[in-house]
């Protein structure tokens, strides 16, 4: 293995195409390919893999790094597929026995997920003191109950971010109990301080480590076909990488890698580090904030699959706008998606011959883009013209949403089908659009530097604020080296305190975050 980063591979793999890009040691964009996502993952990342490097006349000795960036994690908890069966431990009774676990969550996806829930005695206060000893006999019982449909477990304890004790008794019982080989998913690693949506989170978690071997599995699989002996990672939701062992424990936090990798890539594409970033592809587009180089993070419960979570998430707001949407008009009555034709589109849209009006119709007529026939379309021109302001007044509406301010601010558009978008918005200083910009979400796996997080209540103690600050510093900036990256560069990026008030202790939440470019291997 080279001792420092030569070449490296970006992959992005899509609900509709798996986009691979090939980046030089400065950065520079070598080579790129667009391949239809298939359902063996192995296949189509070897597919894409082959593609990219027949462009470049360089041994694949020469790769030392790819990253891989993949929405599989997200589809599986919306379609409800290859999720593996949980129980669900909640350590904080008699406190929290009102409010039983999994209680608002849609039937079908407890039904897919849920081997048993139980709550049982221990979890601690905020200031880290005890509530009541731990259960572990009444743990072990009600898993020696369901050991024979249990594949994971699910272990969240009352304000285990400030006192993870409790949990990790948990776990070495679940061990115990069903064997050293059950993943055992702990909620203070996951999620902040609220209990129902880190549990949440923590049982997402649990359920998607058989998604998270998948692809692992899919993407070794593909560079051995190969020959690419390279240090693998795949994104996560900060845009920031993790390697494969650290996906394995923490799958969930792949979902919404996606629209981070856009953010970066787009922010890379233009060299800008502050701005509103739209991604369009063939259904959808999702709207986000780069600050800093990073996409900004919601700072309220995020909604994943009809389920509350707290866990680090961009901030987002998702429109059914995309090139395949498809446009409905019953005289004066234009309505404008959800559906979309996605990538049948090259059969199905008007300019092509098909028979579905969609929103790249609409944009042929427009000038706003060059495809097929516009001839063909010529017929619907009226809805189609009403369709497309619509849609331009749907992502006038997001990019208002997502600000927060009254200033107008510039806005990087990426994804295949940002063509279909206007040249101006209305409080929008001005749109970027970038050379490449169809590949911006995996060239922003490929750019993706390494991160560490900490989000911890500190008693003081004695102590003073600076120390506490310095201590949650240092933790992050830990993290981010064992994650493997450059210890000489590895910089804070993001620092916030959260004065908690009403206590008889004086206590602090910070949340620090650090992150570097790859170091060597």
């Amino acid at each position: 293995m080279p001792g420092s980063v030569d070449l490296r591979v970006g992959i992005d793999v899509g609900g509709t195409n798996t986009d691979a890009v090939v980046l030089d040691v400065n950065d520079q964009l070598l080579a790129k390919y667009k391949t239809p996502t298939t359902p063996d993952l192995t296949s189509g990342i070897a597919s894409a893999l082959e593609a990219v490097l027949g462009q470049i006349d360089q041994p694949v000795e020469r790769i030392t790094h790819v990253m891989l960036g993949t929405t599989h994690a997200t589809n599986a908890i919306l379609e409800r597929r290859d999720l593996l069966k949980v129980a669900v431990v909640r350590i904080g009774a008699p406190a929290t026995m009102s409010i039983p676990p999994l209680m608002d969550w849609p039937d079908d996806l407890r039904a897919a997920i849920s081997a048993g829930e139980i709550i049982v005695s221990g979890g601690s206060e905020l200031t880290g003191e005890p509530l009541t000893p731990f259960g572990r006999d009444e743990m072990a019982r009600f898993l020696e109950s369901i050991a024979d449909t249990v594949q994971s477990v699910a272990i969240t304890g009352v304000f285990s971010p400030v006192n993870a004790e409790h949990e990790f008794e948990a776990e070495a019982v679940a061990h115990m109990v069903l064997g050293r080989d059950i993943p055992v998913s702990l909620s203070h690693g996951i999620g902040a301080l609220g209990l129902l949506e880190r549990e949440n989170a923590c049982v997402l978690n649990a359920a998607l480590v058989g998604v998270a071997r998948k692809v692992v599995d899919g993407l070794t699989g593909a560079l051995a076909r190969h020959g690419v002996d390279a240090v693998a990672f795949l994104t996560q939701n900060d845009g920031t990488l993790m390697g494969l062992d650290y996906v394995l424990r923490y799958p969930v936090l792949t979902i919404g890698s996606g629209p981070a990798n856009s953010m970066r890539g787009a922010g890379y594409l233009t060299k800008m580090s502050d701005a509103i970033v739209i991604d369009v592809g063939g259904t959808s587009s999702d709207v986000g904030v780069l600050m800093n180089g990073f996409p900004r993070e919601s700072t309220t419960p995020v909604d994943i699959g009809g389920v509350r979570t707290n866990f680090r998430m961009p901030d987002l707001v998702s429109i059914a706008i995309g090139g395949g949407t498809v446009v409905r008009a019953d005289g004066d009555d234009v309505t404008v998606g959800p559906d979309s034709v996605g990538y049948r589109l090259p059969r199905e849209a008007l300019v092509f011959g098909g028979t579905t009006p969609t929103l790249s119709d609409a944009a042929v007529l427009s000038g706003r883009m060059t495809l097929g026939q516009p001839e063909l379309a010529e017929p619907f021109r009226a809805g189609l013209a009403r369709a497309l302001e619509i849609a331009d007044e749907l992502v006038w509406s997001a990019t208002d949403q997502i600000k927060t301010s009254r200033a107008a601010m510039p806005l990087v558009v990426v994804g295949g089908g940002s063509v279909i978008l206007p040249d101006s918005i209305k409080g929008i200083a001005e749109i970027l659009r970038p050379e490449n910009y169809d590949v911006a979400n995996a060239i922003g796996a490929a750019i993706a530097s390494v991160s560490g997080q900490v989000d911890k209540v500190f008693k003081l103690g004695g102590r003073t604020r600076e120390e506490v600050i310095e201590e949650a510093v240092s933790a992050a900036k830990d993290e981010a080296i064992s994650a493997g990256a450059d210890p000489a560069a590895v910089e804070i990026v993001e620092l916030e305190e959260v004065p908690m008030a009403y206590l008889t202790e004086p206590v602090i939440r910070i949340r620090a975050k650090a992150a570097g470019p790859l170091g060597s291997f």
